[in-house]
């Protein structure tokens, strides 16, 4: 009987400091992140593309094309030159889109990846639940709108979605920090 009771209890202890190992983030991130917010001054560099999973999509996937490790909605940008810069009211962005386009495509393929360079419309930021923030704004490309939505994290992790007018939707994650004097030149 004190076995049983030994071992159940050991158990119940097992099971509860399994499941209190939260990251909980600290007073200098929270403090970080709010004041990389409210500057305005941020600049994402994603390593990882989720285009929608369509069937085109995925017969790519199966041609070969991606290099391995990634797939149809899985795809590595760790290597390749992409961010997304929030100055103040402006927006600039250089991310490589993967997935299929609708309509509107510039003669010549000059439009391949999402390029915004202007004013932002509608930015919204709200804290969410997780102390991180979401980030919202409206953009525009050559020829085409988006709706940008970003999340990010206390520990500066980012997720964003991009929906377009001439594109399926898209996601990124990266990381989020502040703007350096270097880049701003």
């Amino acid at each position: 009987m004190k076995a049983n009771i030994f071992i159940l209890g050991t158990l119940v202890l097992l099971l509860l400091s399994c499941g209190s190992s939260k990251n909980v983030p600290t007073e200098a991130e929270l403090a970080k992140l709010e004041q990389l917010v409210n500057n305005k001054q941020i600049i994402i560099e994603s390593d990882w593309a989720y285009p929608q999973a369509t069937m085109a999509m995925q017969q790519v996937a199966n041609s070969g094309l991606l290099l391995p490790g990634n797939n149809a909605t899985n795809i590595s940008l760790i290597g390749n030159h992409n961010f997304l810069k929030i100055e103040g009211d402006s927006v600039t962005s250089y991310l490589p889109y993967y997935g299929e386009r609708q309509m509107q495509i510039i003669y010549g393929g000059m439009d391949s990846a999402i390029e915004f360079k202007g004013l932002m419309e509608d930015f919204k930021v709200e804290k969410n639940k997780k102390q991180g923030y979401n980030i919202s704004f409206n953009a525009k490309s050559n020829n085409e709108n988006f709706q940008v939505f970003i999340t990010v994290s206390p520990n500066l992790k980012s997720d964003m979605a991009l929906n377009g007018t001439g594109r399926f939707p898209i996601r990124y994650s990266g990381n989020a920090q502040a703007i350096t004097e270097s880049e701003n030149e």
